[in-house]
């Protein structure tokens, strides 16, 4: 009929009811697909932090075949060796006097309660070079030498330098990594012995000038008490935490990408990464000593 509209199907009774009591669709459903699921978030960061230690232990792994293997880029082990080395002693010295000077007033202080402050001066010298010689230096040098490798090598990696030194058929590796790696293995020890000498000087101004120790007596406790084995240990921390400093700088820069944000990051992790592995590693190695009796 050309009059006669067609009108569109009712919906039935129950479907009506089903509307009108469902009301307005609610946006919670939807609100909870953007929270992250805890059990995928946990399982993401783990599978990523072990992806990290592999990357890590294989580049690690690289970076000592190069540095000790034939061929040896001597200039540039020196010209680093002078970088880590020499122009850490001003922050490495500051430091290290500064820590010796504020053990020799805590031992004084905590001694003192029990009538033996003539103990001072052996255990400054025991705990500046079987603990906090090499710990400090290694975390000041986590600031200004991880940080700066960091920096330098995400730089040359962002423009592009490391693919025009391969393209050369020149490795990075051997050219860039493993002389800043062995710069360091013999910088860091050297500057554990500074510390060690500074810190306990440190300690000895402080007890003499300050607690009324007498100076010769002094040394003669420090000298007596010390042992080869306290140096040594000291020495040993240094070679890791020189070789875990230079790694994690490498690492970090080789790594480094997004511009110079990316570069910043790098500087960061690097600095944060070898502190953490610092600290670890003195642990472990104290462990270690303790247990062998050394």
């Amino acid at each position: 009929m050309p009059n006669s509209k067609i009108r569109p199907r009712e919906p039935t009774h129950s479907a009506t009811n089903y509307l009108q009591e469902s009301g307005p669709v609610s946006n919670a459903s939807t609100r909870k697909r953007g929270i992250p699921n805890p059990l995928a978030w946990i399982g993401s960061a783990t599978l990523g932090f072990f992806a990290e230690i592999g990357r890590l232990a294989t580049f690690s792994a690289q970076v000592k075949a190069a540095a000790f293997s034939p061929r040896w880029y001597f200039g540039q082990i020196w010209k680093q060796f002078v970088q880590i080395g020499f122009y850490s002693l001003p922050v490495v010295g500051m430091s290290a006097i500064f820590i010796g000077a504020a053990l020799a007033l805590n031992i004084y202080q905590g001694s003192g309660r029990f009538g033996a402050e003539q103990f001072v001066p052996n255990i400054v010298v025991l705990g500046i070079t079987r603990e906090l010689g090499a710990s400090i230096t290694a975390l000041m040098l986590a600031g200004r030498v991880s940080a700066g490798i960091a920096a330098e090598i995400g730089a040359m990696r962002v423009t592009e330098q490391i693919d025009a030194l391969e393209s050369l058929s020149a490795s990075r590796y051997r050219y860039l990594y493993a002389p800043r790696f062995l710069a360091a293995l013999i910088a860091v020890p050297m500057l554990v012995v500074v510390a060690d000498i500074i810190g306990v000087m440190g300690g000895w101004m402080v007890s003499v000038f300050g607690l009324g120790f007498d100076s010769t007596v002094y040394l003669r406790n420090t000298l007596d008490f010390m042992t080869r084995n306290d140096v040594l240990t000291g020495i040993i921390k240094a070679f890791v935490f020189g070789g875990i400093i230079a790694l994690m700088g490498c690492y970090q820069g080789d790594q480094s990408k997004a511009g110079a944000t990316g570069v910043g990051r790098a500087a960061t992790l690097s600095m944060v990464g070898a502190a953490v592995l610092v600290l670890a590693a003195n642990y472990v190695m104290s462990t270690i000593f303790v247990e062998f009796g050394l």
